[in-house]
């Protein structure tokens, strides 16, 4: 955390003094990528082992709230001062980062972004298909149907279900219009047999 607080500092300097690109910001987002994505990439496998409501699956999740507060940090301090930078300022990767530390952020963070993430997708500086999931988190923590079908559960044997959906018989429809697969496809990941309700 240290070594990232300094780069940030460093990074404030730097941002005026770069064109287009800012390989300092681009160094750190990528660094705070690495922090969100690595211990996530590590449930599947520890929780197949230990079940899906061990011990060690809990004590992983304790890192990655750790890991998800202190990148929140960083992040919300970038987007306050630069805004919604495009992958043209911080490669693919640091553009990613924005996104997922947003989405894995508390409800009050990711509605205060919201309207910051949507700008930055009509100046194609996001994904669509990105702020699409960031909506459906939203819908669903406030307990609103969600509208993309992207957020699935998991229950405490590890089954998946999809968390219920607006308008579903259309929900590829509104799917296909941010550039995401077809909800059959998307839900094979979790093992979900879906089949598309008849309108």
């Amino acid at each position: 955390m240290k070594k990232y607080i300094f780069v940030f500092l460093f990074c404030t300097i730097a941002a005026s003094s770069f064109g287009q690109s800012n390989k300092t910001l681009t160094f750190l987002l990528e660094n705070v990528y690495k922090d969100d994505q690595q211990y996530r990439l590590m449930e599947d496998s520890i929780a197949k082992k230990h079940g899906y409501r061990s011990n060690e699956v809990k004590d992983l999740w304790e890192i990655i709230h750790r890991k998800d507060s202190s990148n929140l940090v960083i992040v919300k301090r970038i987007l306050d001062k630069y805004g919604w930078l495009g992958a043209d300022v911080v490669g693919q990767k640091g553009n990613d980062c924005l996104f997922l530390v947003i989405q894995h952020a508390d409800l009050k963070a990711q509605e205060y972004y919201l309207p910051m993430m949507k700008e930055a997708v009509k100046n194609k500086k996001a994904n669509a298909f990105s702020l699409a999931l960031l909506m459906d988190r939203i819908e669903m923590r406030n307990g609103r149907p969600q509208i993309y079908g992207s957020q699935i559960n998991t229950d405490s044997t590890g089954k998946s279900t999809i968390y219920k959906m607006l308008d579903e018989p259309n929900v590829n429809k509104r799917r296909q219009d941010v550039g995401l697969q077809p909800l059959e496809e998307y839900v094979k990941f979790w093992n979900i047999d879906y089949h598309l309700p008849k309108k």
